[in-house]
């Protein structure tokens, strides 16, 4: 499949979403990307081993969901994370998305999962911004990504119809108000 797109040297025309490590649920209109061979992936590729075989600023849009909670941590100098976010960023064109999902920190979905090894919140996203960065003496951190971003949040069923006042202060107070985090992240 990844001949058909000619990532390495030849120039297309064709739109280029990414679903990765789209496992069985595969997005409509997307290239599945995935490590496991049973999965709906388009393309195999282990997607913690850098750098992939798509070009600079060659894809149009990334969906990724419920897959960077299942990152390991690492050394801080060569944080698996942080190579993740630069590597989508470096494939995608400027000023695309790259959408997120994940377990919300405070769900009992971050944790349940013994598979999960990190948790993630509204600012857990200001890192993969470098002005942020910058103004929170970062500039030492192990990444170069600069994504501004955008999210929302996957109400319990019993919270969706309640007021915006009372979801913020369930959300600040109660646990497994938010299933999951939506963020959409543009590069800058």
């Amino acid at each position: 499949m990844l001949e058909n797109y000619a990532f390495s040297g030849t120039k297309i025309n064709k739109e280029i979403k990414l679903d990765l490590a789209c496992g069985l649920q595969k997005a409509e209109g997307y290239i599945g990307v995935d490590l496991l061979e049973s999965s709906h992936a388009d393309i195999i590729l282990d997607l913690l081993k850098f750098p992939w075989p798509f070009e600079d600023n060659s894809v149009d849009d990334i969906f990724c969901a419920h897959f960077i909670e299942h990152i390991p941590k690492s050394l801080f100098v060569d944080d698996l994370l942080f190579k993740f976010f630069d590597e989508c960023y470096r494939i995608l064109k400027p000023g695309k998305f790259l959408k997120i999902v994940t377990p919300y920190y405070s769900s009992i979905r971050s944790i349940q999962d013994p598979t999960h090894h990190r948790s993630f919140g509204e600012a857990s996203f200001c890192y993969f911004n470098k002005k942020w960065r910058e103004e929170n003496n970062l500039g030492h951190y192990p990444i170069k990504c600069n994504f501004s971003f955008t999210y929302g949040l996957d109400f319990h069923p019993e919270y969706e119809t309640r007021t915006d006042e009372h979801k913020i202060f369930a959300v600040l107070h109660y646990l497994n108000v938010v299933r999951d985090i939506h963020v959409q992240l543009i590069k800058e």
